[in-house]
């Protein structure tokens, strides 16, 4: 599939249009919608690239959630290594 973007709409983004690309791939990596594979072949730069583009936009590779986190500690509790 294809996706036609129009000059207009780039031009008003102020973006190249791999950078507009890359806009795209971050944001549906940032929301879960791709992973670091797919969304780095979207923005069509390798996976390493990628990694970085996230770094540099204080973007995590992970998503941990609080209640992970609590049941890691309890578990931990448990375990008595904390």
């Amino acid at each position: 599939m294809s996706i036609i973007i129009s000059d207009e709409i780039l031009q008003a983004s102020q973006l190249s249009p791999s950078e507009f690309q890359q806009e795209i791939a971050v944001y549906l990596f940032q929301t879960g919608r791709l992973t670091l594979g797919y969304a780095s072949k979207l923005a069509d730069i390798s996976v390493n690239d990628f990694r970085q583009l996230l770094h540099q936009r204080n973007v995590p590779l992970y998503s941990y959630a609080v209640e992970n986190f609590e049941l890691d500690l309890k578990n931990l509790q448990q375990l008595g290594r904390l």
